[in-house]
Order: C-alpha cells, then sequence, then structure tokens
C-alpha cells in the first residue's frame, strides 16, 4: 500500500511536560485510525503535529508529494459574516455542487435542518461545530483528519457520519485519522487503533474491541502491577464478548486467548441481585407517567404520554434533537409543570441530575477538589461494598496531588468527573445522565460505567454515545418527533430504522405535496381528500396506535420474564427448554408484526 504521511523520530515538549520522545509512524492508503488515549496527553496535538498546524522540536513530518489533506480541529473558526452555503462550497455556482452526489450527501447529512442563506454568526456552537465538518468533508481529499467528530452530532448523525466515511474512498485508498471518545464509532469506521499515552504512540490492529482485547494482553504479559484497572479491563472485556456480534467478529487476532482470559468473568451487572437492593431502597413505585401533555408556543411537544419505570429500571432515551428530552427530563425533575396528565413520583424518591452544563461547580470555584470532597462525604457504598473517598476518587482519574487543584483551573473533563461524584454523593436513587460523556476520554467512560455497574437505582440517560446506552441501559425508549414515547426493543438499530423509514415517507408526502400543487396551479382539480384524516377517523387512528404501542410493551415484557425463566431454568430439562425457544419465536413473529402494523399506521397518521 502506498504511504501517505509519516512522522520520523519526533519529540516535543511543552514547559510541563514531555509530549512525544522519538516517535515514528506511518499513514498508509487504506488505514483507517483511531487515536485513544488519555485526555492532555497529546491526541490533538499529534494531529496538529501530523497535518504540519505545528512543528516537532525534533524529528520531521513527511507527506506524499501533491498530498491533499484537511483537518477539523476543535478550535475551527468560520467567518461569522458568511452564510452557511458561503462556507461550505464557497463560490461555486449551485448548478455544479448540486450535481455532485458527494456534496449534496454531506449537506443532507449534517445540514438538512439549516437555513442555507443563514449566517454562521447566527448559529449555536454545535450548528458552526456541523457547518465546519460539512466544509471540510464536500472536499476530496487523500486524508481526511478529525478531532472529536461526534460532538455535537446526535444518534442518527453519528450513524450518517460512520457510513459516509466508511464509504468515502475505496477500500485500499485514502486515509483516516480520527481522534474520539465515541467508541461505537471507534468499532464502526477503524481498522487501526494508536493509544497515545506516556509520550508514546503504541499501534493496535482494529477498532475499540480489538485494541481492549490486546491491550488487557499487553497488560497482563507486563505484570503491571495496577489491579485495579486490570479487573476493570476484564469487565470490559466480559462486556465486549458478551454484546453484539459485530463487535466480536472484526478483531483478526487470538480470540481464543480473550475467550479463555474472560471465561471466568460475571456478568458486569448482578441484575437480580441489584434489583432487590433497589426495591428495598426505593419501594415498589418510583415514576409513573399517564396521558402526559406538554406543549410550548402552540406547539405540542409531548402528546399523550404513558411510561411507567420501577426500582432498577435502566434506560435509554433517544430522539432527534427538538423531539422534548431535555422538556420530559425537566417534568420528570419537576421543574417543569405538564400541560395535562399525571406524573406520580414514589414517596422515597431522591432524583439526582447530570445536567449538560457544569454551572453547578461554579459558587466552588475557589475551593480545592479534597477540601470538597471531605466536607461532603467520607465513603460510599458501590456493589454493596464501603468504598472511601480517595479510591472513588482515584477510580474516576484524579491521583492525589491534583486532590489540591483549585476547582477552577479543572479541564472540562475533570469538572466533569467531579460532578458525577458530587451526585453520587447525594446517594440518590433515581439518577438522570444528560450527555454524560462529554469532555471525557475512553478510560474514564469505563470507570464511570464500572461504577454504574454496581449502583442500584433506577437509571435515565440521554446520550448520543452509542456504545454507553447499549452498555449502562437495559431497555431503550424514542421520542420520534410526533409527540409519542415509543419503547425499541430493537435498540439504537431500531430507532435508526424508524428514522429512515419516517423520513422517506415524509419524502414521499413532500413530494406528492409539490405534484398536487403544480396540478391546482394548472386547473387539474383538487388534491385527493384521502390523504387526510379528520373528524372519528382520525379518533380511531390515534386509539389504534396508542394499542399497538401498548401491545409491544405487552410484548417486551413478557419476553423479559421468558429470558429471566430461561435464565435460572434447569439446563438439563430439554423439553421446557424447547418449549420456551418456540414462546420466544412466536414473540419474535409477533413484535414483527406489531411493528410492521404500527409503521403504517404512524404513516397514514403523518397525513392527518
Amino acid at each position: 500500500m502506498a504511504h501517505l504521511l509519516g512522522a520520523e523520530n519526533i519529540s516535543l515538549e511543552f514547559p510541563t511536560k514531555k509530549v512525544f520522545d522519538k516517535i515514528t509512524v506511518g499513514v498508509n492508503d487504506g488505514d483507517r485510525i483511531g487515536i485513544v488515549g488519555r485526555n492532555g496527553d497529546g491526541k490533538s496535538t499529534l494531529l496538529k503535529l501530523l497535518a504540519k498546524r505545528m512543528n516537532p522540536d525534533d524529528g520531521r513530518i513527511t507527506h506524499r508529494n501533491s498530498l491533499t489533506f484537511g483537518l477539523l480541529d476543535q478550535a475551527d473558526v468560520i467567518d461569522p459574516g458568511q452564510t452557511i452555503g458561503e462556507a461550505v462550497v464557497g463560490e461555486v455556482s449551485e448548478h455544479i455542487w448540486a450535481g455532485n452526489p458527494k456534496i449534496r450527501d454531506v449537506i443532507s447529512g449534517l445540514l438538512n435542518d439549516l437555513d442555507w442563506n443563514k449566517q454562521v454568526g447566527e448559529l449555536s456552537g454545535g450548528q458552526r461545530r456541523r457547518v465546519a465538518l460539512a466544509k471540510l468533508l464536500v472536499q476530496d481529499l487523500d486524508i481526511v483528519m478529525l478531532d472529536e467528530p461526534t460532538n455535537h452530532l446526535d444518534i442518527e448523525g453519528v450513524a450518517w457520519l460512520a457510513q459516509h466515511l466508511k464509504t468515502r474512498w475505496s477500500n485500499n485508498s485514502g486515509g483516516l485519522i480520527v481522534v474520539t471518545h465515541d467508541r461505537w464509532f471507534l468499532d464502526e469506521v477503524c481498522n487501526l487503533t494508536w493509544e497515545v499515552h506516556d509520550g508514546v504512540i503504541e499501534p493496535f490492529e482494529g477498532g475499540y474491541a480489538a485494541y481492549i482485547l490486546q491491550r488487557n494482553e499487553r497488560d497482563r504479559s507486563a505484570a503491571a502491577s495496577e489491579a485495579r484497572r486490570q479487573n476493570l479491563m476484564r469487565k470490559e472485556l466480559a462486556w465486549l464478548r458478551r454484546g453484539a456480534p459485530a463487535r466480536t467478529t472484526k478483531p483478526k487476532f487470538r480470540m481464543d486467548a480473550a475467550a479463555e482470559l474472560i471465561a471466568n468473568e460475571p456478568e458486569p451487572r448482578d441484575r437480580v441481585a441489584l434489583s432487590k437492593l433497589a426495591t428495598q431502597r426505593l419501594g415498589k413505585d418510583v415514576l409513573d407517567i399517564e396521558n402526559l401533555d406538554y406543549s410550548i408556543g402552540g406547539r405540542e411537544l409531548l402528546h399523550d404520554v404513558t411510561w411507567r419505570l420501577g426500582p432498577g429500571d435502566r434506560v435509554g432515551l433517544v430522539g432527534v434533537n427538538g423531539a422534548g428530552k431535555t422538556t420530559l427530563l425537566k417534568l420528570i425533575q419537576g421543574t417543569l409543570e405538564a400541560t395535562a396528565g399525571v406524573i406520580k413520583r414514589g414517596k422515597t424518591v431522591n432524583i439526582a441530575t447530570l445536567s449538560q452544563e457544569v454551572r453547578e461547580l461554579d459558587e466552588f470555584a475557589d475551593e480545592r477538589i479534597f477540601s470538597l470532597i471531605a466536607r461532603e462525604k467520607s465513603f460510599f457504598v458501590v456493589d454493596k461494598k464501603e468504598v472511601g473517598i480517595g479510591q472513588l476518587v482515584e477510580q474516576l482519574g484524579f491521583t492525589q496531588a491534583q486532590l489540591q487543584t483549585p476547582i477552577s483551573d479543572l479541564s472540562g473533563g475533570q469538572k466533569r468527573r467531579l460532578q458525577f461524584l458530587r451526585l453520587l454523593f447525594g446517594e440518590p436513587n433515581v439518577l438522570i445522565l444528560d450527555e454524560p460523556t462529554n469532555d471525557l476520554d475512553t478510560d474514564i467512560l469505563a470507570a464511570m460505567e464500572d461504577l454504574l455497574d454496581g449502583w442500584p437505582g433506577t437509571l435515565i440517560v440521554v446520550s448520543h454515545d452509542r456504545y454507553l446506552l447499549e452498555r449502562v441501559t437495559d431497555q431503550q425508549y424514542a421520542l420520534l418527533g410526533d409527540g409519542s414515547l415509543r419503547h425499541l426493543p430493537g435498540g439504537v438499530d431500531q430507532y435508526l430504522e424508524l428514522r429512515r423509514h419516517s423520513l422517506s415517507v415524509a419524502t414521499k408526502n413532500s413530494n406528492g405535496s409539490d405534484q398536487d400543487s403544480l396540478r391546482l396551479r394548472a386547473g387539474e382539480g383538487e388534491s385527493s381528500p384521502s390523504l387526510r384524516l379528520s373528524g372519528a377517523a382520525l379518533r380511531d387512528a390515534e386509539k389504534n396506535l396508542a394499542r399497538l404501542e401498548r401491545a409491544l410493551e405487552k410484548l417486551s415484557g413478557d419476553e423479559a420474564k421468558l429470558h429471566e425463566q430461561m435464565a435460572t431454568h434447569d439446563p438439563a430439562d430439554y423439553p421446557a427448554l424447547a418449549e420456551m425457544a418456540t414462546r420466544q419465536a412466536e414473540y419474535n413473529a409477533k413484535r414483527d408484526q406489531l411493528e410492521l402494523d404500527w409503521l403504517e399506521a404512524s404513516e397514514l397518521l403523518q397525513g392527518k
């Protein structure tokens, strides 16, 4: 494979830290490289060096002749006076760029909800970030370098970007170098992983799952003394091994050794034990939402939402931006009042929320981490064991020296970790995490997930990080933008399929409306009244959709009970197990039919 760029014996030192020490790496045609490592270890710096935006102290960066490349870093600035169109395609005539399917795909995938003529200065930070990403991706480049590209993208946006990068070049051409904490994205896109740590770069074959397996084997063979980290890695391995088949088929190295390593590792969570603990702490009732409506500015954001959460339930919430996720969380917390409906909270419920902001720490800006922690808590109980605060702080990546750091001097990721710790100090029994992965590296995310594995309360997670959702929650729900809350027995994949279907129907309806409009202007009569429902027909259609959603909810509960029976049943009782397998097949067929009926009913109501 042809060589694209490389770094030869480069060294770089900042006044307080040696970042790289005589490292040599190369990028070839077909390489899709994910860069991982702790925050502050030099991942973004490495990208800038490879793009020649920075110069090393020693060594050299080499580029192939006529190499074209682009870098999206975290500080890219676009002229605020430009329109979105000017920023993305420049002075290129519309008939030229609109005729390019690759450019249309980028605009559709990233900017479909934005006004093409709006000025960049009027956009939010997340919208500007998407414009900068689109500006880069519409170019024809040999190498694309991306620094945290999934920030500010929802689950659909992340899935689109992964698909775009997988199909952007042929298998043995082009190069991708990406820094991201999104572990699903790493597994989906990358065939190589570079770990940046302690001034060096260690290469691994494969995406995140392969990296975890090889890194654990490396640490074992080196007889690493970090027993806590070893235990955490084995737990992460158990999750990866028992997860979706896509995670375990990608690594092309010693899978047998990995299987032996985790053979005796228990499930990441003992759901039965945690459920018992949660029931003892919470009681029978946690959260009952019945026929909830919420409207704002004349728009009905939530319509007839019914949702029940019990002790120890772990649920993920997904949905398009503006669908009402944050609004629903505020209604649950009681900071907003519903337009109609009832929200019942259990008498013993103690809700804590990890918000997207870290402003809760502003009032403690002049304090040091240690004094704040010492005042609030001396120990904590995790997985039925008493854990000292020092141990808990260390688990989330704070060293003893860092405990004396003023809170005002902490990085975004450090503030996020401290914010999470303070929530746990309050010993809540209902925990709401709103985009908890912001500013956290993959090691700290794994540590947070490990803590949550032993936490017995009810958990609600809103996140675009698909890996996190699948890792810490057992059920997922979606707000699809029509005011309804939909259970997703098929998880995030089902959500993406529903969204694709919804968008396809919307496009067809839009095209049909355009044709109707043309016929009306031409005097060809009125558009068909069969496209719209009214009166009794509309009410019947809405009732039918609600009935189907209740049926899907009940089916999910029946499946959960069946899975519990299968897990605890005598494995030698073959007739009973065969009968259970038959019931599971019946459930699968019933679910497929119900989901098809739901899609048809939803499509009918979209034209109401």
